[in-house]
C-alpha cells in the first residue's frame, strides 16, 4: 500500500507541493491510520498513513497533555498529488 504524507509542522522543502488542512477525525482501518482532514476549500479528504506516522504527527502537534488533535492544522500530500 502506498501511503499519503502528513506533517505537524510546516515543511521546509518543496513547500509548493504541500497543502494545509485541519484534522477533523483520526481513526484506524485495516491496520493503518486514517486522518480525515478538511481542506482550505472546505472539502474533507482521507489520508492513510502508518500507525507510527500517526504517533509522530500527534506527538509533534503543539497540544497540551490530553488535548485532542482534532482541530489542529497540518500539512499534507495525497499520494500521487
Amino acid at each position: 500500500m502506498t501511503h499519503d504524507r502528513i506533517h505537524a509542522r510546516k515543511p521546509t522543502h518543496d513547500i509548493e507541493r504541500w497543502s494545509i488542512g485541519t484534522i477533523e477525525r483520526i481513526s484506524d482501518r485495516d491496520g493503518h491510520c486514517v486522518f480525515e482532514v478538511q481542506t482550505d476549500a472546505g472539502d474533507t479528504i482521507e489520508l492513510v498513513v502508518t500507525t507510527a506516522i500517526r504517533e509522530l504527527v500527534v506527538r509533534r502537534l503543539d497540544l497540551d497533555a490530553g488535548e485532542s488533535p482534532v482541530g489542529a492544522r497540518v500539512w499534507y500530500r495525497k499520494y500521487g498529488g
